[in-house]
């Protein structure tokens, strides 16, 4: 039997799909090895939200083409060029579509005598139930996708184009996953989808998050429970109260608001409302709460005033967590082709300025803990008595985290009471 390795880009989204090729290959006994080098076949999930993460996947296939290993390209990559990629790399074994990825056992099968491009010209993700996760992060934190594709037709996303219209899990395989991570030993579950808020208007007929969070939240022997990638338009008061009553729910939302400027906001095809009193309503219903977002520079179109607007929006509403992107052109997408570009020099000179108020804004943020004990969930510990650990207000990999420093024997994975005694513009400073 082969020999198989897999190589992950991207997103959370795609880890899970990862994982879930890599539960395929154990349920028909193939052998899974971490290192390429010891493998017959390597597997490249790949990403194509930007241009920067395509350039990552192509130079990971051409390093392992070069070394002579039979490459099976599968992810948003070879959904979105699967013909100019067998023609600029014509080495590869196959090319698998972001929703052809359950047939990969058959493509495997072929690969020794022939090419196959298995991509579905009109992607329709329907999550495979009969699979168990191999998973290759084992942690603190697990995610759970509860649903994929997306509805929406954001002007600078390509994502739709490769992943469909939306699709939600239905609850049951949702609750029963999330029962067997904790019972690994997963402390905490972050819920992911392209959009969360979004779960079950299409299997429930109505936005479904409060209570799926309502009944993940009675499992017993679960820290916490998260969820990302929030839309505007769902954040109702209802999901609000869930988040402020439910005692596992972390009192963390991540929001991604792209822009401030309702002109912006139409040009993007985004919600475009004021978002400031959905702000203050959350922080109002939940006063500890940390509110993660991201926004887009350059975008086309924008002017000066828009950009103005937008500094002065984060200025106000002193957001505790905040990414910033500068406009990536994507072919495919509503943008592509739309006038008033921004220059480069121009996105790069908002990107350094909105990330520099907003450095400003995190050092305040991070002083308020300073000399407060709080919980918080170990991460990972060295011998030399080094614990990194992460509070509940920031999520693994994209937030800040709490650098301690203790005698005390602790586990990766258990929540602890840590004293903080300091803080940077993004960490925090702990002690037990």
């Amino acid at each position: 039997m082969k020999k198989i390795a897999l190589v992950s880009h991207g997103c959370a989204k795609n880890l899970v799909d990862s994982e879930l090729i890599l539960g395929l290959l154990a349920q028909n006994g193939y052998e899974i090895t971490l290192n390429e080098d010891e493998s017959d076949i390597v597997i490249v999930n790949t990403c194509s939200f930007i241009c920067d993460a395509e350039r990552e996947s192509i130079r990971s296939i051409l390093e392992l083409v070069e070394s002579g290993k039979k490459v099976i390209v599968t992810g948003c990559l070879a959904q979105k060029h699967p013909e100019d990629l067998k023609k600029e790399i014509p080495e590869l074994a196959a090319v698998v579509g972001t929703t052809d990825f359950t047939k990969i056992i058959e493509v495997i099968k072929k690969v020794d005598n022939e090419y196959v491009c298995e991509v579905s010209k009109n992607p329709e993700y329907i999550y495979p139930e009969n699979i168990e996760r191999q998973q290759i992060t084992m942690g603190a934190s697990s995610y759970i996708k509860i649903a994929d594709g997306c509805n929406y037709r954001c002007g600078y996303c390509i994502i739709p184009y490769l992943r469909g219209d939306y699709r939600s899990r239905p609850m049951e395989n949702i609750i029963e996953e999330a029962k067997k991570l904790v019972k690994k030993g997963v402390t905490e579950i972050i819920l992911i989808a392209q959009d969360t808020t979004s779960y079950g208007i299409d299997i429930y007929k109505k936005p479904s998050l409060p209570k799926l969070l309502e009944e993940l939240n009675k499992i017993e022997g679960l820290g916490w429970l998260r969820f990302m990638y929030a839309y505007p338009t769902h954040l109702d008061d209802e999901l609000i109260d869930a988040i402020a009553r439910l005692d596992k729910v972390v009192k963390y939302v991540d929001i991604p608001l792209q822009h401030s400027h309702p002109e912006m906001l139409k040009m993007m095809n985004r919600p475009a409302f004021d978002y400031r009193p959905m702000i203050e309503n959350i922080r109002k219903r939940t006063p500890e709460v940390s509110i993660r977002t991201a926004f887009i520079v350059g975008y086309p179109g924008e002017s000066e005033e828009h950009f103005e607007h937008l500094c002065n929006f984060v200025r106000d509403m002193k957001f505790d967590r905040m990414g910033v992107f500068k406009y990536s052109r994507e072919k495919g997408t509503p943008s592509y082709s739309m006038p008033n570009r921004v220059p480069a020099k121009i996105a790069n000179q908002r990107y350094k300025k909105l990330m520099e108020i907003q450095q400003e804004i995190s050092i305040e943020r991070n002083k308020k803990f300073v000399g407060k004990t709080i919980p918080c969930i170990i991460e990972c510990c060295s011998d030399e008595g080094e614990v990194i650990a992460r509070t509940q207000f920031d999520a693994p990999e994209i937030d800040g985290v709490v650098n301690i420093q203790t005698d005390k024997i602790v586990v990766p994975g258990d929540i602890e009471m840590v004293k903080i005694i300091g803080s940077t513009e993004y960490d925090l400073v702990g002690e037990i």
